[in-house]
């Protein structure tokens, strides 16, 4: 095996990631060195880079949908073997012992560790991670179009999972997320409403493709009252439109980590016993579980493959909505 390894890395928020060479790190106890195979590029990646979310540590190598391939095991590791191949997620460490951690809520850690964001990610050759994080993948997939699994499908599972009671079911932002658990809401025979940037017509028509009863602008209201709706997008402007366009007794799940100021919006659309509810990272039974239903469905996951060393373009791609699904780094 080689000393060296490629990284992208970011230095400084606001700046592009550089390319770096670094040694290869090693595994320590409770730890999997991982070969990188693919690593999807997440909306979260770009609120890392653009310094949005204050825990980032720097310098930080960027990417939580990680899939790798064993090379090495950590002092004390078991259940892995050299060869087999692992996804790593956003949630990469909980401290196991505050009070979230006992209440089994250990998504809501006070001292977590996040996959490329203050944990090293796979936006690199190589990386390590906590082998109780790991996940084991289904066979059925390719490295490519298993990646967007791992952030997209499981914090898209875990906003779904909120509004499962629901018929009728409204997405707003219609990208990585929303076109994995679409596809799982029409198999389980939900109704699904898209709604994207105002005049994105080939998202619209992409919506429409995976199976959406009706897809429009963010602006629009559907042709239907909603039993509950997710919001993908960082734009805090679609909260009021999405209680707007809920029925009373509707969820409205805010599933982004991060988003633009909410305005003032009047009592009236909330009031109903309408609730409005935030996601907040991921537990392991949540990958667990995605990751099952993932396997019998199975989910086509529409990618854009980019070179590692053109993550920067991967994410400024992502940022404009120059393609539909997802974008993953290969290395």
């Amino acid at each position: 095996m080689a000393h060296n390894m490629r990284a992208m890395v970011l230095e400084r928020p606001g700046r592009p990631l550089k390319l770096v060479r670094r040694p290869i790190p090693r595994p320590g106890p409770g730890q999997l060195l991982l070969r990188v195979k693919a690593c999807g590029v997440c909306r979260t990646d770009l609120h890392v880079v653009d310094g949005d979310l204050p825990q980032t540590r720097l310098p930080i190598v960027p990417g939580h949908e990680v899939v790798g391939e064993v090379v090495e095991l950590g002092e004390g590791v078991s259940g892995f073997e050299p060869g087999q191949r692992v996804g790593v997620p956003w949630l990469g460490h909980t401290c196991g012992r505050c009070r979230y951690c006992r209440m089994g809520r250990e998504n809501l850690c006070d001292r977590p560790g996040f996959t490329g964001c203050t944990l090293d990610g796979g936006y690199a050759d190589y990386v390590v991670a906590d082998a109780r994080y790991c996940f084991v993948l289904p066979d059925g997939y390719d490295d490519l179009h298993v990646a967007p699994l791992l952030c997209a499908g499981l914090i898209g599972y875990r906003s779904y999972a909120m509004v499962e009671d629901a018929e009728r079911i409204g997405l707003y932002g219609f990208g990585a997320a929303a076109h994995i658990i679409a596809q799982v809401a029409i198999r389980q025979g939900k109704e699904i409403y898209a709604f994207t940037r105002p005049g994105d017509t080939e998202a619209q028509a992409f919506a429409r493709k995976l199976g959406a009863r009706w897809a429009g602008d963010s602006t629009e209201r559907p042709p239907v009252e909603l039993d509950g709706a997710i919001i993908y997008a960082p734009v805090g402007a679609l909260v009021p439109a999405a209680l707007r366009a809920v029925r009373k007794g509707g969820q409205v799940i805010c599933a982004g980590i991060h988003m633009s100021d909410i305005p003032a919006f009047p009592y009236a659309i909330l009031w109903g016993e309408r609730s409005l509810r935030s996601v907040a990272n991921l537990t392991r039974r949540d990958g667990e579980e995605f990751l099952a239903i993932a396997a019998r469905i199975p989910i086509h996951t529409q990618v854009h493959p980019y070179p590692l060393e053109e993550a920067n373009r991967a994410l400024d791609d992502l940022r404009h909505g120059r393609f539909q699904g997802a974008a993953v780094l290969v290395p």
